[in-house]
Order: structure tokens, then sequence, then C-alpha cells
């Protein structure tokens, strides 16, 4: 997977390409933890990413916990069979998720 940073100000976007899984969620957990202090709008860019796992959907989760209390969270670019992993966990009610 490879994850691209692109921050402008207060505003962060993560663009993520490949599979998000186990082997390597705990990298974007590790910029989650790392990038977020002074965020207050975070954006995942995830046009390119092919499939997540759950490991991949409890960094989401983290991310949204850390995210509502100082700002806003969004997920863009869902494809098709992606999208039906966050319809099927629940996610879509939780987050905000656009295709």
């Amino acid at each position: 997977m490879t994850i691209d940073l692109n921050k402008n100000g207060q505003a962060l976007t993560v663009k993520l390409t490949g599979r998000l899984d186990t082997a390597t969620s705990p990298d974007l957990d590790k910029i989650i933890s790392e990038e977020l202090d002074d965020i207050t709008e975070l954006t995942f860019d995830i046009h390119a990413l092919e499939y997540t796992s759950s490991a991949g959907l409890r960094v989401f989760l983290k991310a949204q916990k850390l995210m509502n209390s100082k700002g806003s969270m969004k997920i863009t670019g869902a494809i098709q069979s992606v999208y039906e992993i966050f319809e099927m966990t629940g996610f879509d009610e939780i987050m905000n998720i656009e295709q």
C-alpha cells in the first residue's frame, strides 16, 4: 500500500493506494498517531484503495474518534467493492463516506 500526505494548514488529505489490511494498517495507524495533532479537517482519498480489512476499518474508526473532538473527517472516492465493506459493517452510518 502507498500512503501520500498532503497538508494544507490545518487540513490533511491522506491518499491511499492498494490494499489496507493486517500487514499495511500499522503504517496508516502510525501516521494517524503522528500527524493529527494540529489537524481540524481530515480527508481520506481512497479512490485507488482496492480493499480494506477489519484491521483497516479499525484505523478509520480510530481516526474518526480522534477527529470527533477536534474537527471533521471524511472518506472520499470509495470504489463500489470498498463501499460495500463500509455498508456491511455499518461504517457508512457513523462516518462521512462518499463514493
